[in-house]
């Protein structure tokens, strides 16, 4: 066992025991990371209020290798994010992509993952207006792409034509990919030109303004179960829609 000081950022923490705390972090050495925070919850903690989700900070862990759970020792705090609490949706989207790597991201180190990710709940952070969903919905298919789920958006999941940028196409969730017009199918939906170059630019890391957001939450959820979440649902994904169906009948 031996003493490691690791960025790293919180996705979740629970209560455990009587007074201490179970963390997941993302950190770039290690890529997912459990730790319990002894004594976390006592009045006089030296973690106090460090250890709230989405903080990011310097971990310093009793570290052994292949252990599911380690000790976290400190917490240096550099980044609360509490603004992510500002309203449903904000926080839903950052629920979001904290549930969705608590769920497929490993041990793996990947520093490009633990960027990506603190980089996305900064901009969700400050987001305002129509461009806070454009972020969330942006970053979550990031992720996927980055966790190695991307889907097909350039060539027909049946036959392998080329699908023409400004071709409408199903979007055929059990094929995890485009369905062109010359292909039967039963399951999907349809995904307009727009709407793919939307999905497309998404997926590779850009933020383009979503003319139909629920639309593309569905599309999103839809494609997880089948393809990365064996059909379980996503309990944030899910807290998301019902916020958004509450705003569209207001």
């Amino acid at each position: 066992m031996s003493a490691v000081s690791v960025p790293a950022l919180i996705l979740r923490g629970f209560p455990y025991g009587e007074s201490s705390r179970i963390l997941r972090f993302i950190t770039p050495e290690h890529g997912l990371v459990g730790a319990i925070a002894r004594g976390a919850r006592r009045p006089r903690s030296r973690f106090s209020a460090l250890l709230d989700p989405f903080g990011e900070g310097v971990a310093l862990l009793s570290f052994r290798q292949g252990r599911d759970l380690q000790t976290l020792t400190a917490f240096d705090l550099t980044k609360s994010r509490r603004g992510l609490g500002r309203d449903l949706r904000r926080y839903g989207g950052a629920s979001v992509l904290a549930e969705l790597l608590l769920r497929t991201a490993t041990g793996a180190a990947s520093s490009e993952l633990f960027e990506r990710v603190g980089a996305a709940l900064d901009a969700l952070e400050v987001a305002e207006g129509e461009a806070i969903e454009s972020e969330a919905l942006g970053a979550a298919w990031t992720l996927v792409h980055l966790l190695g789920f991307a889907p097909e958006l350039a060539h027909c999941t049946r036959c392998g034509r080329e699908v023409d940028r400004d071709e409408d196409a199903d979007f055929d969730y059990a094929a995890g990919g485009l369905r062109c017009a010359d292909c039967p199918g039963e399951e999907g939906t349809r995904l307009p030109a727009g709407a793919r170059a939307a999905l497309r630019a998404m997926v590779g890391g850009d933020r383009p303004t979503v003319a139909r957001p629920y639309a593309h939450w569905i599309l999103l959820e839809r494609f997880l179960a089948y393809h990365v979440l064996d059909g379980a649902p996503m309990k944030s994904l899910a807290f998301l829609l019902d916020v958004r169906r509450e705003e569209m009948v207001r």
